[in-house]
């Protein structure tokens, strides 16, 4: 077995085949776009203005039987005043020893740049794809969530790194026998709070995503592991998915006419993707457009609201709003994901509704 930096397009290519030995008989696993992987990764991201990385295969008899890229996030380093490593990308056979050597590979190019702190797995930033699928194994990941084999986590842990924080996801019927947040949603309207549906078209989208970016940048400053985004690089992230926006599940809470929350939930487009084979070539695009046709669930990625606003129940009013919403659309089921296991408001919130936490995702740490 041999240990190689990816520095040639053949190598890349070996790169992003290797998901493909590892899952090729988990009924579970849905295909990754290989065009996105290969766009996170390559020379004109942004993330090469404020960080570095370097890729590593791992090879038997010429054959990449496993992966990971090692990064350094400036702006995540200068959040926490520490120089912070991370690893992510990582896929690998059922063999501790091909595991072990990708963990060294990075570990040593991190500790190379003064890494004090190892961390991962986080794909260049949170907001992107990171951490590692604990419990939950018996059915397939949502949009946008992670999802690897049972022994990922077994292995980290005998090469010596340790659990950091849990997170979590929670399911939940689109169609309860009774929204327990309508009594919420009065609340919030004789406070004088609007809602209506994200905008997707011409100059309300624009000022939307800037709002929009506004108010996720202020609620998630904060957040443990997170690393801002500029407002070009949320912009761009924003178009990319305007496709699959559904308005009806994606609620705007306003007041006097200005953004004060909002509830981001889009289509599990997972659902048409597993059919498509990681190509979104012209068969792909005719697959997932026959296929998009089956999507019944959704994913809600975060549910924010301005600290001024959270007594006036925006927070419950804009759930109210996505059920609602999700009943008359035809969806069947949400999962909200993920929540951090010490943020207790949102996670009161998602109970109180009716989610139940059936998936745990970990992140690990090395010192």
């Amino acid at each position: 077995m041999n240990i190689e930096a990816v520095t040639t397009p053949q190598q890349q290519q070996q790169f992003l085949d290797v998901p493909w030995r590892v899952y090729k008989d988990d009924p579970n696993w849905v295909p990754p776009l290989r065009s996105s992987i290969a766009k996170q990764l390559a020379p004109d991201n942004p993330f090469f203005e404020y960080g570095e990385l370097q890729q590593f295969i791992a090879t038997e008899n010429g054959e990449a039987v496993g992966r990971i890229v090692a990064a350094i996030n400036r702006r995540l380093n200068e959040s926490e005043g520490k120089i912070v490593g991370i690893f992510g990308y990582f896929e690998c056979i059922d063999d501790f020893e091909v595991a072990r050597s990708l963990l060294k590979a990075a570990e040593d190019w991190l500790r190379d740049r003064g890494a004090v702190v190892l961390r991962g797995p986080i794909d260049l930033y949170t907001h992107n794809n990171c951490l590692f699928l604990v419990e939950g194994f018996d059915s397939p990941p949502y949009m946008m969530m992670p999802y690897n084999p049972p022994y990922y986590p077994e292995f980290l842990e005998r090469d010596g790194w340790y659990k950091a924080k849990d997170a979590y996801a929670y399911d939940f019927s689109m169609n309860p026998l009774e929204n327990k947040y309508e009594k919420a949603h009065r609340i919030a309207c004789k406070s004088g709070i609007t809602f209506r549906p994200v905008r997707i078209k011409g100059e309300g989208f624009d000022r939307d995503c800037l709002d929009i970016y506004r108010i996720f940048t202020e609620t998630f400053s904060h957040s443990w592991s997170a690393s801002p985004r500029t407002e070009a690089e949320f912009i761009a992230e924003a178009k990319d998915l305007k496709q699959v926006v559904d308005p009806d599940i994606f609620p705007i809470a306003e007041y006097d006419g200005e953004m004060v929350g909002f509830c981001m939930t889009l289509p599990d487009y997972n659902i048409a993707f597993k059919h498509i084979d990681g190509k979104l070539d012209l068969w792909g695009i005719l697959k997932l457009l026959w296929y998009r046709r089956q999507i019944d669930r959704a994913r809600t990625i975060a549910i924010c609201c301005l600290p001024e606003y959270r007594r006036k129940m925006v927070s419950a009013a804009l759930v109210y709003e996505l059920m609602e919403g999700g009943k008359k659309r035809g969806y069947k089921r949400a999962e909200l994901s993920w929540v951090w296991q010490d943020n207790l408001l949102s996670r009161r919130i998602t109970e109180a509704a009716g989610g139940v936490a059936y998936k745990t995702y970990r992140m690990y740490e090395k010192v």
